[in-house]
C-alpha cells in the first residue's frame, strides 16, 4: 500500500495580476509558480499572460480566459472569439495568433520549466 501524497501550498505566491512585459510592446507573460524544484523531470509552470502576437508553442499548454477577449486562430484555419470562461489546449508545435481590440487576460498552465516560454 502506498503512502498518502500531500498537496503543495504556495502562500501568497501572487500579489499582482499584471504580468511583466517580455517582448515588443504587447507581449506580457509571468510565471507564478513551477513544480520544477518538486519534480524536475516533469515540471509544470503556471501564471498569467496578456498577449497580442503569433506564438509557436514548444510545449503543451492550457489557458482559461479571465478578462477581456482574444481572437484566437491557428494554422489549421480554426478561429474563435474567446471570452471569459473559455478554455483552450494548445499542443506543442501549434502556431497560434492572438489579437485583441483592447486587452485580454488569461491564466495558463504549461508542461515546461519555469521561464522557458
Amino acid at each position: 500500500m502506498s503512502s498518502p501524497v500531500a498537496f503543495k501550498y504556495f502562500a501568497q505566491q501572487q500579489q499582482t495580476f499584471k504580468p511583466p512585459l517580455i517582448a515588443n510592446e504587447n507581449a506580457f507573460l509571468g510565471d507564478v509558480v513551477s513544480s520544477e524544484k518538486i519534480d524536475p523531470e516533469h515540471p509544470i509552470s503556471c501564471g498569467l499572460y496578456r498577449l497580442e502576437k503569433v506564438y509557436e508553442y514548444t510545449y503543451h499548454e492550457m489557458k482559461i480566459v479571465l478578462e477581456g477577449h482574444f481572437d484566437i486562430a491557428d494554422e489549421a484555419g480554426n478561429k474563435v472569439h474567446a471570452t471569459p470562461g473559455d478554455v483552450f489546449h494548445f499542443p506543442k508545435g501549434s502556431k497560434i495568433t492572438f489579437t485583441t481590440e483592447d486587452y485580454g487576460l488569461a491564466f495558463y498552465t504549461g508542461a515546461r520549466k519555469e521561464g522557458a516560454a
